[in-house]
């Protein structure tokens, strides 16, 4: 297999390093990482059987519920404030 040299900066190298796995040279990192039919949907919805996430997502439904809840009561107080102007 022909080879080739390339000159790339720190921050590139590092970049590069941080990719690659173990036991992975940096060539079948950077094959790996430029496949032109890369599969953007591998992985959606991989963490919706996990505990946490739905933990996180309840928590989410009830802090945005929450924050509904207020805003509707600021409005009511602000639409009998301006009422009563």
């Amino acid at each position: 297999m022909a080879t080739k040299t390339l000159t790339i900066t720190e921050e590139a190298y590092e970049r590069l390093k941080a990719h690659k796995r173990e036991g992975e040279s940096f060539t079948d990192t950077v094959l790996r990482l430029t496949e032109a039919n890369q599969d953007v949907m591998r992985g959606f919805g991989r963490l919706a059987d996990d505990e946490g996430f739905a933990a996180a997502a309840g928590r989410t439904r009830e802090d945005l519920a929450d924050a509904f809840a207020e805003r509707r009561k600021r409005r009511e107080r602000l639409d009998d404030e301006l009422g009563s102007v």
